[in-house]
């Protein structure tokens, strides 16, 4: 049977008419899933008997258990997920004066091989189904008592490597009857999947997009980022460049910063030149230490950013959370030994 939280609205009326219902069971059953938080089928009061019992013949209402959580020093909240086949896969809370950001998993493992990131170096098991990223917000809101205004698919795995799952769960969290989250509350980071990035241009929802850049030419992405070899600058520029000509939308690009790798003004002054085309800022990210981990935090963040900013590239510095508990960027692994 199915989890009923794969489904979108627009698909559960879509069922519920081949059975030969009305398409209104789909917002009914939404509002005492997503409204009411009911966990059975029974609780939903104002549904027959006979249509209860053909729900649950079609359906399961299936919730992942916390498996293991920690609070930081500065708020943040770190989970770690069970799911049904007990693979696990983290989530994080990072609290913000104008709301709760979830930052969220797509994958179980990543295969994209960035030589920087923790969360790779645990291979791709499979992708999250889309019922195991909308129930985690469940999950979370009512463990916590707190209500997630944004999310961020920037956790373990490549969002485009997992499309249509993501794309289904950030229909549902948008939804008005399920999480009502604004779209522009919503982003998805890609590492450059161009072809899926062009794909992602006819989305119907103004959702945010960030590019995982770290390298401002193919010599240096090849070494940090396995994918730029099937998809170089040239190609993922052209992808953007695409993307933002159907969308008009700012883009974001996430640039981690290596010391002696890829922080000085040289990088910083061909950055500028890649993308002073686009409409978009960079979001410079502190480097968070791993000890399988060869590389360093810099110490040239500020005058990166400056030179930036001088030629006129809005820039910003990412604020850190949780690195006592490494739920911090790039720290993800779902290890059961959290410290």
């Amino acid at each position: 049977m199915d989890n009923i939280f794969d489904y979108t609205l627009q698909e559960l009326s879509d069922e519920f008419e081949a059975l030969g219902d009305k398409r209104y069971r789909g917002i009914q059953i939404f509002t005492w899933l997503y409204k009411k938080r009911v966990k059975t089928f029974k609780e939903m009061s104002d549904v027959s008997k006979k249509f209860i019992e053909i729900l649950e013949s079609r359906f399961v209402i299936e919730f992942p258990s916390i498996s293991l959580q920690q609070i930081s020093e500065d708020g943040t909240i770190k989970v770690l997920f069970s799911l049904k086949d007990n693979n696990k896969v983290e989530a994080v809370i990072m609290k913000y004066p104008h709301g709760n950001v979830l930052c969220i998993s797509s994958q179980i493992g990543c295969n994209m091989g960035c030589s920087f990131c923790a969360s790779g170096l645990l291979k791709k098991k499979r992708n999250l189904e889309t019922n195991e990223m909308v129930s985690q917000i469940l999950v979370l809101e009512e463990t916590f008592n707190l209500k997630i205004s944004n999310i961020v698919v920037m956790g373990t795995g490549e969002p485009f490597d997992n499309y249509q799952n993501v794309l289904n769960f950030v229909k549902i969290a948008n939804e008005q009857k399920a999480f009502e989250i604004g779209a522009r509350h919503i982003t998805i980071s890609t590492c450059g999947l161009v072809d899926k990035i062009k794909e992602f241009a006819d989305f119907d929802l103004q959702v945010n997009l960030a590019v995982s850049l770290h390298a401002p030419n193919d010599v240096l992405r090849n070494t940090l980022m396995p994918i730029n070899k099937s998809y170089p600058l040239k190609d993922l520029m052209a992808s953007l460049h695409y993307y933002q000509n159907r969308t008009q939308r700012r883009l974001t690009f996430e640039y981690i910063m290596l010391k002696d790798i890829n922080d000085s003004l040289k990088e910083a002054d061909e950055l500028i030149k890649l993308i002073k085309n686009t409409l978009s800022y960079v979001n410079l990210i502190p480097f968070n230490e791993v000890k399988e981990l060869d590389y360093k935090r810099s110490k040239n963040i500020s005058n990166f950013a400056k030179r930036l900013a001088e030629a006129g590239i809005n820039v910003t510095i990412r604020k850190e959370f949780g690195k006592d508990i490494l739920a911090a960027c790039g720290q993800l692994r779902a290890k059961e030994g959290l410290k």
